[in-house]
Parts: structure tokens; sequence; C-alpha cells
């Protein structure tokens, strides 16, 4: 019996013992320098095999392996047990996350095995490196690959952000054929944009169909994409339109500037580089092609568009060019194969400025409506920006804001009558004698002092889209 004690007695000291001795590593922090020399004696034992996902492939294009990877990594409960792991803001101000960190190493399980990755951030392109014992790899590897696509599509799916890829241009020919990205919160959507509801709804039913298409794209033969030109003048939405289908469809802007492309193998890389379901866009491309300083030929443009590189490049992709007039340019652009849908963005008119106080003002009618409608009937030329910012100045006073539209919409209605009858002028002075002419340009003074009049008596309160400027005072 007093044998039985003393082995019970020993055994209750060596636990202990042993208790004691793992409160004092984890206090003192020896646990991490033992773990390190275990590894080191156990590897000596071992024979592993080392695999690498790179960042980027050998045609530059971006490694999908390489990103379901790094979300997957992240979302490991052992890289809170990890050497210089980086700890960043998420979505919220108060939400904090853990984020690799250069050269960091991170152990996971599967199976029975143990794995190892190492984020090797060195060199010009990053990689990880997957570390697996070879007595293993047949049994895990191919399972572990499937595993973590699984879960680093739940996880973006989950937490999917928006991105907004923009290229840029440091003076470094590598660095100008990438990408940097922010996260893309622009809060514009179909509901919000001032066009006629029937061209809304045939947008939007043409996207979905468009999504839904695979597998009727490949069997024509055709990559699967989807091509818009946008053109109209400037401020009449064309950019919040692009918003409103990425915000539509969920997915990431590339927003090209040709200015920070060098050549046509540059803009080539960008496009290799973009990823699946993503929206690219190519803004004022008149202005661009029509500048001599443009590094960045038609040809170029051409083979962007529709050339060998698009069946190459990630699929269920949408491609949109805004400009503000289409008949400066290349018909070759616009033949049908290159551009599959042309949307036209107008002045403003009556529907969408009723659209605009809707969303701006809040109104759905106003006694002031008829005598709107009243000058849009005058065919006045100011875009949806101008009239909305004149709304946002005075969207304190829905009545004063439509007063103040009013007289932008009158003084600009008389500004191009005076517009009209000097460029008439011109002319006939062209054609006809001297003495003619100071009769028509006596003739021209007078009609352009009756139409100051007008424009005097119609906007008698002087208006500014200078927020600054703008009417503050209540009304009586």
């Amino acid at each position: 019996m007093s044998i039985a004690c003393n082995l019970l007695f020993l055994l209750f000291l060596l636990i202990g013992l042993l208790f004691s001795v793992r409160v004092i590593l984890f206090k003192t922090g020896l646990i991490n320098a033992v773990n390190k020399w275990w590894r080191i004696i156990e590897e000596f034992f071992h024979v592993y095999q080392l695999f690498k996902v790179p960042e980027f492939n050998e045609s530059m294009q971006e490694n999908l392996l390489y990103r379901k990877v790094y979300v997957y990594l992240n979302s490991l409960a052992s890289m809170e047990d990890s050497n210089y792991t980086n700890l960043v803001t998420g979505k919220k101000s108060n939400d904090i996350i853990l984020r690799l960190d250069r050269n960091q190493i991170i152990d996971d399980d599967f199976l029975g095995a143990r794995i190892c990755w190492i984020n090797d951030a060195g060199g010009d392109t990053r990689t990880f490196v997957l570390k697996i014992r070879k007595a293993e790899k047949r049994r895990i590897l191919r399972p572990y690959l499937q595993y973590i696509h699984t879960v680093s599509d739940e996880l973006e799916e989950r937490n999917k952000e928006l991105k907004l890829y923009m290229n840029t241009d440091s003076g470094d020919s590598r660095r100008s054929r990438r990408w940097t990205s922010v996260p893309f919160k622009h809060p514009a959507t179909f509901d919000t944009m001032a066009l006629e509801s029937v061209l809304k709804n045939k947008v939007k039913a043409d996207l979905e169909s468009f999504v839904k298409a695979k597998q009727y794209y490949h069997r024509l033969g055709r990559v699967w994409k989807r091509s818009y030109l946008l053109y109209g003048p400037s401020g009449t939405g064309k950019s919040s339109f692009v918003a409103a289908m990425a915000n539509f469809l969920g997915y990431d802007v590339y927003d090209i500037d040709l200015s920070k492309v060098r050549e046509d193998s540059d803009l080539k890389m960008l496009l290799l580089q973009t990823t699946t379901k993503s929206v690219v866009m190519i803004e004022d491309l008149d202005r661009f092609l029509t500048e001599k300083s443009t590094t960045v030929s038609l040809s170029g443009i051409l083979n962007f568009m529709d050339g060998l590189l698009n069946p190459c490049c990630a699929e269920e992709r949408i491609m949109v060019v805004t400009m503000n007039n289409k008949e400066q340019i290349d018909p070759a652009i616009l033949r049908p194969g290159r551009i599959d849908v042309h949307i036209h963005f107008p002045v403003c008119d009556f529907s969408a400025f009723k659209n605009l106080a809707s969303s701006y003002l809040g109104l759905k009618d106003h006694k002031l409506f008829p005598q709107v409608e009243e000058v849009f009937n005058s065919n006045p030329s100011l875009s949806p920006a101008e009239i909305g910012e004149l709304m946002i100045a005075n969207r304190s006073s829905p009545s004063r804001a439509l007063k103040t539209v009013i007289n932008a919409l009158q003084s600009d209605v008389g500004r191009r009558l005076s517009e009209n009858l000097a460029r008439k002028s011109t002319e006939e002075c062209d054609d006809r004698s001297d003495i003619f002419c100071r009769e028509g340009g006596q003739t021209m003074k007078e009609l352009r002092k009756l139409v100051g009049l007008i424009r005097m008596k119609s906007c008698r309160n002087p208006h500014s889209f200078d927020l600054a400027s703008s009417p503050q005072r209540k009304e009586g």
C-alpha cells in the first residue's frame, strides 16, 4: 500500500514539475525558442518538398491561386501565434484584423499532416512557398489545394469589397505596367441615375443576360466579354453610370489612364493583369486620340479592345469606353464586335430634371414644375451635373432651388441666342460689303441689348455654380 502511495505521489510531483516548467517557458518567452529547436530536430529526420505560388505567371497575368492562398492564410487562427503579424483596421474603424508580414511563417494542419507556408516577399514579385513532407505529398497536396479554393471562395463572398484599380507611372517601365488599388465605395446606382427608366431597365437586363451567358459565348467561339460606348457632353453622368454598373454586378473597376501608358506593350500588360468579374474603363478616348502627345497608337487601342490578348485574359469582363463626341473617332473603333452597345448621354431634359429633383430635393411634384418644363422647351443645354450642383447648394429650400434652376436655364437660353446672333453677323460680314456689315453690326448691337434686357428680367438675382456664391437667403 505504501508503494502505491509513493508512486502516486511521484506521479503528481512529475505533473506539477512539468506544469511549472511550461508556465516558466511561457512567462519567459522561452517556449518560442523550444519550439524552434524542436522543429529543427524534427526536420532533420524528414524530407520536405517546396512548392512556389508566385503572384504572377510567366505572362505577367495574376495568379489566381496566389490570391486564394493569401485570403486563406489570413483567416487561419495560427496567425495569432506567428511573429511579426500586422494589425490593420477592417471595413469598420473598430475592426482590427491580422495580415501577413514579409517573410512570415504560418503553420497549418490538414488530414493529420503538418503544413508550413512562407510569405516570400523579396525580389520583384511576391511568392508563397508551401512546405510539406515528401512522404505525405501524394496524399494531401491536391485535396489541400482544393480545400483552399473552397474556403477562400466562401471568405471572399462573405467579405467581398469592391476595388478600384489604377495604373501607375513611377518612371520605372516595369512598375508602369502594374495596378494599384483602393476600396471602391462610389454610391452611384441605377436608381440614383437621372436617366429614362426604360433605358436603365434595358441596361440592367442586358447585364443580367451577359452574366448568365458563359456557355452561349463559348459555343459561339467568342470571348465572354461585353463592351459599351458611353458618349455625350461632360457632366452628363457617364462616369457615374460606370460606377452604377460595377455596383449592380458587384465587379471591380480598372480605370486605365492612357496618359500614364508609355507604349502599346504596356497597355497589353495592363490588360493581362485584369481579373475576372471586372469593369475595364477608358475615359475620354476621343481626347487621347486627338492629342499628339499620347504614346498609345490607334492599333494599340484596337488590339486592346478585341485583339488576340482578350482570350488570354480573365473572362466575364465589361469593357467601357467614354467620349464626348463619337463623330470625331475612327469608325474602326466603333464597329460591331468592338463596341456592342452605344448609349448616348444628352444634356438634361425635363424628364431627367424630375429624376434629379426627386433624388436631390425629395420632390415628386411642385407648383414650379410647369415653369421649368416651359423653359426646357426653349432647348437649354445645361448638364445634369450643373443642375445638380444648384440643387445641392439650395437643398434647404426646394422652392429656392427650383427658382435658381429656372434662372440658370433662362440665362443659358439667352446666352446661346446671343452667340447664334453673333455668329450670323460674322457670317454675313464675310459674304457682304463693308457698308452692310456696319449696318448689320449696328443691328446686332440692338439685338444684343434686347437679349440682355430679357436676361436681366428673367435673372434679377445673379447666380453662380460656385457653392460659396449661391443665394442663401430665406424665402419670404
